[in-house]
């Protein structure tokens, strides 16, 4: 009683289909297609190592290397 049937999963198909239409449920397909494809694009382009990001500043440490000199900005 917890799941659906394959019938109603049909049903539900064919009222979707006739709420949309084909043509947009197939232009969601293809732009949710190029979403992904975008999204892996830009993960392998974020996995590899920039040249042209400058580095982060380091923060400076003392001689003894207890104390860490950071500049601090205050909220106003």
């Amino acid at each position: 009683m917890g799941s659906f049937s394959i019938w109603h999963w049909l049903i539900v198909l064919v009222i979707v289909i006739m709420v949309f239409g084909t043509k947009k449920l197939r232009n969601l397909g293809g732009d949710l297609g190029g979403a992904v494809k975008g999204f892996k694009d830009g993960m392998k382009d974020g996995s590899a190592p920039a040249e042209d990001k400058p580095a982060a500043p380091a923060a400076a440490v003392s001689a003894d290397k207890t104390t860490i000199d950071v500049e601090v900005k205050n909220k106003s």
